[in-house]
């Protein structure tokens, strides 16, 4: 589904489309934000006009500026007012349950709904577009969508409602009714993984699977240019055997990104390194795993010096995004880390890594969508993120196959297809097929 980049690019005029989204900069703390970002960026080549709505940045839990997360110049981007209840109405740590449904953003709606059908008239916006997974987004969405009058496409970058997420009984049940309000209403349903089709098609099936459609999360080519350039100005040099001399030298592999306990739980990772450090098989000599911008460093340090392999992990702080993606084409490895409750998704780093076209060790069930999308690229060595003996094994021969050079990485002419502009080619397909031209 999803099919390959529709139209053709044009630079400047076009149709309106209103992207409402949670995560937009100046936000820092997740991926998340490179959804709407990109396309807003892209999209304009395929003759749609992006404006933005968003919430006020006093709702974010962290903001600032970063390099390779600009927003396009003449972009526009209205805020509406709105609060985390858990962080902004809270008092002694509790809030009342009807500002936090569908979730702690709520009160972003009361204002964004207005807000939007202001922008809708000055703009003539032909289209919606939202995405989860702030549910509060989707709930402007409807409504607007049923005031305008306008094609409706709702993006869910995860699943939404699971039967213990939310895991509050009262969010889970406003989960549950909102879901059935955007399927009533909704004119497309976009995913980011085809096994959340497979759900969404069981579970309202009336709907109808002719309108559900997958678009990958992507690259961004333009600020890999950037980070490139920054680097010297060329892409690292293919893989090849490391000769004596090299194959002494340590090797680093590389996570980028959150490390969220209940979905890419590291335990078993640091027990296959503890359990090989003891053996002598692996020392701080040989390897170096960079945990970048994990999140919760301090409750890491704690266990990696509890099992003695401090010296092989490093927790670092986060970097800019130019930084970041810096980082990845220079080591030796990267890492990928994806527990079986998240078969349904696929990181959206996973797209950079590829990008990257260094080795990838995905930690992952072989079952998922994330194996499935490594299998179909014809890269990654994967082993289970809940298996410390299959860690072992993996890890063993990752660093055999970096030594050999035999590690599998995307050919330089097949990485296109990953791209953020070739996704809002195929987001400009969807929004064609609902407008009619004028």
């Amino acid at each position: 589904m999803g099919g390959g980049v529709a139209g053709q690019l044009v630079e400047q005029g076009g149709r309106s489309v209103l992207l409402i989204a949670y995560h937009f900069p100046p936000y820092r703390g997740s991926s998340g934000l490179q959804r709407t970002l990109r396309f807003a960026q892209h999209l304009p080549r395929f003759g749609w006009q992006p404006v933005v709505l968003s919430v006020h940045p006093r709702a974010y839990e962290a903001t600032g500026a970063s390099a390779g997360n600009e927003v396009p110049a003449g972009l526009a981007i209205y805020r509406a007012f709105g609060l985390d209840a858990a962080r902004q109405l809270s008092l002694f740590g509790r809030y009342p349950a009807q500002l936090a449904l569908p979730d702690r953003w709520a009160s972003w709606h009361w204002w964004a709904v207005p807000m939007a059908l202001r922008i809708i008239r000055r703009h003539g916006c032909a289209a919606i577009w939202s995405t989860f997974p702030i549910a509060t987004a989707h709930r402007i969405g409807l409504e607007v969508a049923q005031r305008s009058g306008l094609p409706w496409i709702a993006e869910f970058r995860d699943p939404m409602w699971q039967a213990d997420w939310p895991p509050e009984p009262r969010a889970n049940a406003a989960w549950v009714v909102l879901e059935k309000q955007i399927f009533a209403r909704a004119d497309r349903a976009v995913f980011t993984a085809p096994s959340s089709v497979d759900i969404y098609a069981a579970r309202f099936p009336r709907f109808g699977l002719d309108r559900m459609s997958v678009i990958e999360n992507g690259y961004d080519e333009e600020t890999f240019a950037r980070a490139e350039q920054a680097a010297g100005g060329r892409e690292r040099a293919a893989l090849a055997p490391r000769d004596a001399a090299q194959t002494s030298r340590r090797v680093t592999i590389l996570h980028s990104g959150i490390i969220y306990r209940s979905e890419r739980d590291p335990t078993q990772l640091f027990a296959a390194l503890a359990s090989l450090k003891r053996r002598g098989v692996v020392t701080a000599d040989r390897l170096r795993l960079v945990l970048r911008a994990s999140g919760p460093e301090v409750d890491f340090a704690a266990q990696l010096a509890r099992l003695d392999i401090a010296d092989i992990v490093a927790v670092e702080p986060a970097l800019d995004y130019i930084a970041a993606l810096q980082e990845m084409l220079g080591v030796d490895g990267l890492l990928l880390l994806q527990a079986a409750n998240c078969n349904m998704q696929i990181p959206a780093k996973l797209y950079e890594y590829l990008r990257a076209r260094r080795p990838i060790l995905a930690l992952t069930d072989p079952a998922g969508d994330t194996a499935r999308t490594l299998e179909r690229a014809g890269v990654g060595l994967v082993a289970p993120l809940d298996s410390q003996q299959q860690i072992e094994v993996a890890l063993l021969r990752f660093l055999e196959q970096i030594d050999s050079g035999t590690a599998p990485v995307l050919a330089a002419q097949a990485v296109g297809q990953y791209s953020r502009e070739a996704g809002a080619g195929r987001l400009a397909g969807l929004l064609d097929s609902l407008v009619t031209p004028e």
